[in-house]
């Protein structure tokens, strides 16, 4: 007798098959799961075809349907020893769903021992169905109990609150000295002036700002008595060097031991900030979980925006989408953004033009900005460094004595602008700031550059960022784009010069420079070009704004809220070689057209107006204190 499937399943995968978008098909993982679950035995048949069909989102699909179903023995064990990759990480992470499959758990084993993504995977398959160590359980003991004991050294009503907030891949503190460096970049920048302005709040008392440990040092705690009130930075422990964020899941179990140190020494936390899907919020989540701290997620959506535009672009497809899966684990973090966004007591999200389309096509959320469980919440940056450095720069090129830090600054800058040759040395520059990343599109912006003899030939290019002496991964790839365009023995003759990372100060005196120019190295009317595949918001752009420079951003994302399209900057297609080309070209001519002053003060104006640091904390205070006190009354 043969039995029928039912509709459920059928159901859902014609759903998922002819979903309207790759975020949508994602999205029916679940449901697919639930009606597997009701049909039972029966649904072995379709899913057996689906998982070996071409449409390969839909193979990841029933991976997991099956996975979380009695169908998981006979289905998802044997694809540990699959060919196909991502066919093979998909069912490790699936079986944890599962219960404990004693056939699967020496397979699992080797997995684990390989390491890598889909080790790390395996590894918490294990944990879940109890077959690898536990975390130090005297350890682990007492540090949660640390955590509860130490509660009168955190807020209260009368002494403020503790806030916590994090970035994992990244050598946080308050000198900003490694910035650009890695994975250093504008998140760091932000979380080093938030929390020295969220401290300024009578209703916060103290921000831990955590990132990993800082090289040399043997102590999670890295800015002494983190009792007292005040920013306090905090490192936590991970073997090994430094590595890019893409590359540290496999960190993860020695990430949550060092998380749940750091955060368990610190005594009472109020809030946790989360700000990303990566494995350092992952693990955050979990240990505040354990320490009954409610967490707050800055919620943009990444992947998100990443898989809407590759598949608008047509280079990602359900043909290909294993392999690019498997590469950069993207169902993996949707679906931990869902998680955490689930867990979190409140969502703050970064001002979009089309902010509640945004949230129902890339989040599939149906959440309007009124809702009182979403805050809307710009990010902003501090004008006084900038202030500074422009003041300063204006005294340097007058011939008066400036700081020293800022005559270091223009000497260092001076040097590099003469290995330009004579002939480019009158020339304006075209300045960009930021990590050595593809996402960050720098190799597109030198290929652009460069391709357009018209662009070349009418301004210098300044790349600030990145180690160059000693590149990671990502670093490496950026430069041997940029080193098949512009060969580095050759790119200071033709006009491009590679500044490495350098110190937010730094950077503030540089801005105004570009914009100032430098006597007999650099004419005046310098830009600032962010060619970035995806900005949420952009910190380095609204520090360029603020400098007076004229912009050139990306088109999507948060830029476009607060630049004003052929006003303050133009807003381009970044993945267009020749947009960006051009974009360059009209942002020189409104640089250099006569009311290129006033709209300069109108940029810095609407900076200061509306997106300063201190506009930020404020707003960010108030949701902490609705946060922590709605925590109070569940407890109570």
């Amino acid at each position: 007798m043969t039995t029928t499937l039912s509709a459920p399943t059928l159901t859902v995968l014609d759903a998922l098959r002819t979903a309207p978008s790759l975020l949508a098909a994602i999205e029916l993982i679940d449901p697919l799961a639930d009606a597997v679950r009701a049909d039972g035995d029966r649904a072995e048949p379709a899913l057996r075809d689906v998982i070996h069909d071409t449409d390969q989102l839909a193979a990841i699909a029933a991976v997991h349907a099956a996975g979380g179903s009695a169908l998981a023995g006979t289905l998802v064990v044997p694809l540990l020893d699959s060919s196909v990759p991502f066919l093979r990480e998909h069912a490790v992470w699936s079986l944890r769903s599962s219960p404990r499959l004693p056939e699967a758990v020496p397979r699992l084993h080797e997995i684990m021992h390989v390491g890598g993504f889909t080790g790390m995977l395996a590894e918490a398959t294990l944990e879940a169905w109890g077959c690898t160590e536990p975390d130090p359980a005297p350890d682990r003991d007492r540090d949660v109990r640390s955590g509860a004991q130490a509660g009168a050294v955190g807020g209260s009503a009368s002494t403020g609150l503790t806030v916590a907030q994090l970035f994992l891949h990244a050598d946080i503190d308050g000198s900003l000295l490694q910035a650009g460096k890695g994975d250093t970049g504008g998140i760091a920048t932000l979380l080093v002036r938030l929390g020295d302005s969220l401290v300024a709040d009578p209703r916060i008392a103290r921000v831990l700002t955590l990132s990993r440990r800082h090289h040399g040092e043997d102590d999670d705690t890295s800015s002494g008595d983190v009792s007292t009130p005040g920013h306090h930075y905090l490192g936590v422990r991970l073997p090994g060097p430094a590595r890019p964020s893409g590359e540290t899941w496999p960190l993860r179990v020695h990430a949550r031991r060092g998380m749940r140190r750091a955060l368990a020494s610190a005594g009472r936390v109020d809030v946790l900030h989360l700000r990303m899907a990566d494995v350092g919020s992952w693990v955050a989540a979990e240990v505040a979980h354990e320490l009954g701290i409610p967490t707050v997620l800055t919620l943009a959506p990444d992947p998100h925006a990443l898989i809407g535009a590759r598949e608008a672009s047509g280079t990602l497809t359900r043909a290909g989408f294993g392999a690019a899966d498997h590469a950069e684990h993207l169902v993996f973090r949707v679906r931990l953004l869902r998680q955490l966004a689930a867990d979190a007591a409140r969502l703050v999200v970064f001002p979009r033009p089309h902010l509640e389309q945004d949230l129902r096509d890339l989040l599939q959320l149906d959440l309007g900005v009124d809702d009182p469980f979403l805050r809307v919440v710009p990010e902003g940056i501090d004008l006084a460094p900038l202030d500074r450095a422009d003041r300063e720069v204006r005294q340097s090129a007058a011939g008066e004595a400036t700081s020293t830090p800022t005559q270091k600054a223009l000497t260092e800058l001076d040097s590099l602008l003469a290995t330009l040759p004579a002939e480019r040395r009158g020339l304006p520059l075209v300045v960009t700031v930021g990590r050595l990343h593809r996402v960050k599109g720098v190799a597109t912006l030198v290929d652009a550059w460069a391709s357009e003899p018209a662009c070349a030939q009418r301004c210098n290019l300044l790349v600030v960022g990145g180690d160059l002496e000693d590149p990671n991964g990502d670093e490496r790839e950026q430069l041997e784009r940029i080193d098949a365009v512009v060969p580095r023995d050759d790119a200071a003759r033709r006009g491009l010069l590679l500044a490495g990372h350098r110190p937010n100060g730094v950077v503030a005196t540089w801005l105004a420079a570009v914009r100032l120019g430098r006597r007999g190295l650099a004419a005046p009317g310098g830009i600032y070009v962010s060619a970035s595949l995806k900005e949420e918001f952009g910190i380095a752009i609204l520090e360029a704004l603020a400098s007076r420079l004229v912009v050139v951003a990306p088109r999507e994302g948060g830029p476009a809220t607060y630049v004003e399209d052929g006003v303050t900057g133009l807003l381009v297609d970044t993945t267009s070689r020749p947009g960006l080309a051009a974009a360059i070209g009209s942002a020189l001519d409104l640089a250099a057209a006569p009311d290129a002053g006033a709209r300069a003060d109108r940029a810095r104006t609407q900076v200061a107006d509306e997106l300063s640091i201190a506009t930020m904390a404020t707003s960010l205070a108030a949701l902490y204190s609705e946060v922590a006190h709605d925590a109070a009354r569940y407890q109570s």
